[in-house]
């Protein structure tokens, strides 16, 4: 009995030391467009190394969500990286207009990309300025996806169109000399396949919709079947976002950036931050049905396996932590069913508004711009008039309700002088930044999306299929668990701040995750 009391004792002694213990390193490894159900659906064709070792080796939450409608890149990155909602964080969309100039003002800017228009501190920021001495690197195949997600904080790096890495004078003057030596050779086009092929054979996936995939048979004397064709790329770089080759050349630099910045080399936490957009890319363009969907995701996991093994080798005594998530699931594709469901024009949508308040208030140019289920109206205008700019809010936002498609209007009006506590209205709320919000902002209904090239399924709705999103923590001071209760994306940053012994970021809003790190 005492000898049965005593191996307890070591072993609760075990397992407080090991939640207690710091890592070295934290990665925040983001895929674009993954639901969360992804990871159940999918498991039996994942291999040992990569999924399957974070979701049965690591901390599960089966109900995270982001609890707002906007759920696009750039938006639930910047949240993942602050900690904080939209209406916080300010990055309402890639872009808005400026009611003064009645100019567009796009996200990240010009031919030298900066966090210029990002107002949140981010992990990486905080991280590097309450622990002297850290690291931090930001790792993207896509600009935006980089610059909101480190935003004033560390290295960081994109593709550039010539599939070789790049940065901005807002980080550095110039690339490292390892990365141009990288570039020099175009060791990325090692990447881009000729064809891509299914890394299975063609029985074992569950998906039977394909376009630009290569089909295996199950031996060789049984013809590869190919679909019909949907994307033509134009480029090198393309064929890099459009297929599983973005996410290995992602992954493939984020090894050489452990190694050439020697993160994780001192108990002085470094941060790594990984967004891999090619995923979104190919749910976009083939949607979630699709086997190019199912064998990137099957890619993936074989890169992880790889990425993973090499991440906790190279640190000691593997004191690394991981975590995996998603910007945001996808909608179902339009043409998935039987037949093409409909489709949200915004440029029709923006016309016959500006027609409409032709009518009521004489010609003029009342719309400024849609995007991102937001409609700008020209302020000046209405000022100039002698008209009340909460009128015709309202006015919009009741005529926008007569669209098909449209499930919800709400006027800017409404969001600033009210408080919503529950259902869509909240969500609405929480995505709405009235420096930057438009005047009216709608929602579509459910499975509808906006007409876009190359695109059959996206994201940017308060539904599941874009809320739910996989998080799973792995690593230093995480055990094995499945956490059922429902837990906001706001917690990731504050979480991954208290794990590396730091303040949370200052616009923080979301709640430790007591599984991960003591309260």
């Amino acid at each position: 009995m005492k000898r049965k009391l005593l191996l307890f004792a070591i072993a609760a002694l075990a397992a407080l030391a090991t939640h207690a213990a710091e890592p070295r390193l934290i990665v925040q490894i983001v895929v674009g467009s993954m639901r969360a159900e992804d990871l159940t659906r999918y498991a039996d064709n994942f291999g040992e190394g990569g999924l399957r070792r974070l979701t049965e080796g690591g901390t599960v939450y089966t109900d995270s969500r982001y609890d707002y409608q906007q759920t696009t890149t750039p938006v639930s990155l910047a949240t993942l990286s602050t900690g904080a909602m939209p209406s916080t964080h300010g990055v309402v969309g890639s872009r808005w207009m400026d009611y003064t100039s009645n100019r567009t003002v796009e996200l990240i800017e010009g031919d030298n990309p900066s966090p210029t228009n990002l107002i949140a501190p981010t992990l990486a920021e905080t991280l590097l300025q309450h622990a002297p001495g850290s690291r931090a690197v930001t790792i993207a195949a896509e600009s935006v996806s980089a610059i909101v997600t480190a935003g004033r904080g560390g290295a960081c790096f994109w593709l550039d169109e010539r599939c070789g890495w790049t940065t901005s004078p807002a980080y550095a003057a110039d690339v490292p000399e390892w990365v141009a030596r990288s570039n020099r050779e175009r060791y990325n086009l090692s990447y881009v396949a000729a064809e891509w092929r299914t890394l299975l054979e063609r029985d074992r996936y569950r998906n039977t919709r394909h376009w630009d995939i290569a089909l295996a048979g199950k031996n060789r004397k049984e013809k590869d079947l190919t679909g019909a064709g949907r994307l033509k790329p134009a480029s090198d770089y393309e064929r890099m976002l459009y297929t599983p080759a973005g996410n290995t050349a992602v992954l493939g630099f984020a090894k050489q950036a452990i190694a050439q910045y020697r993160l994780g080399d001192d108990a002085t936490p470094d941060l790594l931050n990984v967004c891999l957009d090619a995923s979104r890319r190919i749910a976009e363009a083939y949607g979630p049905e699709s086997v190019e969907a199912e064998d990137a995701l099957y890619r993936l996991d074989r890169d992880l396996a790889d990425f993973l093994t090499f991440v906790f080798a190279q640190v000691r005594n593997g004191e690394v932590l991981v975590v995996f998530t998603s910007d945001h699931g996808t909608s179902p594709s339009f043409d998935s069913g039987p037949q093409e469901a409909d489709r949200f024009n915004g440029r029709q949508f923006e016309v016959i508004v500006n027609g409409f308040l032709n009518v009521r208030y004489g010609v003029g140019k009342w719309v400024l711009g849609y995007a991102d289920k937001c409609v700008w109206l020209n302020h000046n205008l209405i000022y100039e008039r002698g008209l009340d700019l909460s009128d015709v809010q309202n006015e919009v936002a009741i005529f926008a309700m007569q669209f098909t498609g449209v499930s919800h209007a709400l006027a800017a009006t409404a969001m600033r002088t009210s408080y919503f506590g529950s259902g869509y209205a909240r969500r609405m709320q929480n995505s709405f930044y009235p420096r930057r919000s438009g005047d009216v902002v709608i929602n579509l209904m459910p499975g509808w999306i906006e007409e876009r090239d190359r695109c059959v399924s996206a994201s940017g709705s308060m539904y599941g299929y874009d809320t739910q999103v996989p998080l799973v923590f792995y690593g230093t001071g995480v055990g094995p668990q499945r956490i059922g209760r429902r837990v906001d994306m706001t917690a990731v940053a504050p979480t991954l701040a208290r794990a590396a012994g730091v303040t949370e970021p200052a616009a923080s809003d979301g709640e430790t995750l007591p599984e991960i790190v003591d309260l």
